[in-house]
């Protein structure tokens, strides 16, 4: 991290700024908010910066290579592969902790990756709010590869919309105003000016799908995907039922298509190697089980919203595991406590989005979310009654 910026800030800060800073962030979609939001953010010296970028580029080369379907044919659940699936996830989103080595210094370690969307628009947004009430220099950045608001933004029209008519693509989630994540899908709207559209809301005829507005049916030619199907299968039956649709041959594009959220997850760690990359397997592939579990992490391929996770893992833990192909035993880390606040340091992680516009080679980094946390794990549940926690960005050393 870069103490002199850490410095700055904290020495400037004030709750009236504060204030002011999540008044103007709530302004466009009052109470649409759920998350705590973090009095600060990451500033990340260029050097840091570089080895997430050198890690991320490492698995596109895994995630690029000839055979990556093949290596990842087991990773969908079979009562969830959805059928029209493309050539390459439309987004990437990896996240990365910042940690401390055997030595004491800083490191990027990835803990999870996802080939499916974030809260990319709401991060279009919250930059310019962040400068105008905390005045962040302009040697500093929230982009990568050179781009700005405007450009990201194009980005992300070109990859949803791929030319479309704007109504005729559509935001697709489970009850989307109860999500904890709908301030995204209002400026997703905002922006795109696609709408947002529940799934129980589609309609199927023959092998098109539409929705209704305003009295007209509408085709639905290309659908930004937002279900995470392992919560669809814990809505209720009526829900479940009306997402059988979805398994069905459709005349429609997806963006990104569902498969590529297990395609490209837990289930890729394995296959990957990079010093920022903690160690993988999965637990089926593990014939000595190590006698330092306090140095790992067991993980369910398949959780909704980290549900499942053993951070102290035991024997007992491994014992009552049964398919054990569907877990994964990973090297445990150690975040670090660097980002300083007025009480006890916060814990960090950055998430690097990727885009990957049809007809690309590669995809390419442009953005980014982080999340600090001052408890056993990062998540609203460990950071209940604290401070200087919760969703904020990191500004990249140009």
């Amino acid at each position: 991290m870069v103490p002199s910026m850490r410095e700055w800030f904290n020495t400037n800060f004030t709750e009236e700024k504060y204030k002011a800073y999540l008044e103007e962030l709530d302004a466009p979609h009052p109470g649409s908010i759920e998350f705590r939001v973090a009095e600060t953010p990451i500033f990340v010296a260029k050097a840091f910066t570089d080895k997430m970028i050198s890690a991320c580029e490492s698995i596109v080369d895994v995630i690029t290579q000839y055979n990556f379907k093949s290596l990842t044919a087991h990773a969908i659940p079979d009562n969830i592969k959805v059928p029209g699936e493309n050539s390459h996830t439309d987004f990437i989103a990896f996240d990365f902790g910042i940690c401390e080595n055997e030595e004491g210094g800083l490191v990027p370690m990835l803990i999870e990756m996802q080939g499916f969307p974030t809260l990319f628009a709401f991060q279009a947004f919250q930059p310019e709010v962040v400068e105008k009430h905390f005045g962040i220099p302009t040697t500093y950045s929230p982009y990568l590869n050179g781009y700005t608001k405007d450009t990201y933004l194009q980005l992300l029209k070109d990859i949803i919309a791929a030319g479309h008519n704007p109504e005729n693509v559509i935001l697709l989630e489970i009850l989307p105003h109860q999500q904890k994540t709908r301030v995204d899908f209002y400026f997703t709207e905002d922006y795109l000016h696609i709408p947002i559209v529940c799934l129980t809301e589609l309609i199927k005829e023959g092998n098109k799908l539409y929705y209704e507005k305003n009295g007209r049916s509408i085709e639905v030619k290309r659908i930004y995907n937002r279900i995470i199907f392992d919560d669809l299968q814990q809505q209720s039956a009526d829900i479940q039922e009306k997402g059988k649709i979805l398994f069905e041959q459709l005349d429609v594009e997806w963006a990104p298509h569902p498969n590529w959220f297990y395609r490209i997850s837990k289930f890729t760690l394995p296959y990957l190697q990079h010093p920022c990359i903690p160690e993988t397997r999965f637990l089926s592939d593990i014939k000595l089980i190590p006698t330092d579990l306090e140095n790992y992490v067991l993980k369910p391929l398949f959780s909704f919203s980290g549900q499942g996770v053993v951070i102290d893992v035991t024997l007992a833990d491994i014992d009552k595991v049964k398919d054990r192909h569907n877990w994964i035993l990973q090297r445990k880390v150690k975040y670090a406590e660097v980002i300083k606040t007025p009480d006890t340091p916060a814990k960090a992680e950055i998430r690097i989005f990727y885009f990957w516009k049809s007809g690309e080679a590669r995809p390419v980094a442009v953005q980014n979310l982080a999340r600090l946390s001052k408890g056993k794990m990062i998540g609203v549940r460990y950071n209940k009654d604290k401070e200087w926690v919760g969703g904020t960005l990191a500004y990249f050393e140009k």
